[in-house]
């Protein structure tokens, strides 16, 4: 590639950045994509669990809630915490870094907010959030 006396164009540093000319950029895009990665986590967790909550609401309002499900809404919570806890010191002590402990705490406490999201709506958590559509009949042929 040919460039004028004293240029360096962008596409030049950005290449010689990204091959392994600095290691600085790419800590930089890692820690980048670790951060966004518990972010989403963090949104998803919010999602589902405001599903769980409005299901188990009007279940108590309607008092159609099962004893089970009372049982479960108590229990639940302190198991994902300490699978949690238990997943960020293992990171820690792994020198892992500051977002991948956090990512690591938020795994289980989401995974159980999606799975109660998913097991109360009847299906996937979106699901839930989608307004419901009317079934139409196919006519009958013959």
């Amino acid at each position: 590639m040919q460039r004028k006396k004293g240029t360096f164009p962008f596409r030049m540093w950005l290449y010689e950045m990204t091959t392994g000319g600095s290691r600085m950029f790419q800590d930089m895009m890692k820690a980048t994509t670790d951060w966004q990665k518990v972010a989403l986590s963090t949104s998803q967790m919010m999602l589902s669990a405001g599903v769980v909550v409005q299901t188990r609401m009007a279940q108590m309002a309607m008092g159609v809630m099962k004893p089970q499900e009372f049982t479960r809404m108590v229990l639940e919570k302190p198991s994902a915490f300490a699978r949690g806890g238990e997943m960020a010191m293992r990171a820690m002590s792994g020198n892992k870094g500051y977002a991948i402990v956090m990512a690591e705490a938020l795994k289980p406490i989401e995974a159980s907010a999606s799975a109660n999201a998913r097991r109360l709506s009847g299906g996937s958590a979106a699901n839930a959030l989608a307004s419901p559509r009317k079934k139409t009949r196919k006519p009958k042929s013959g």
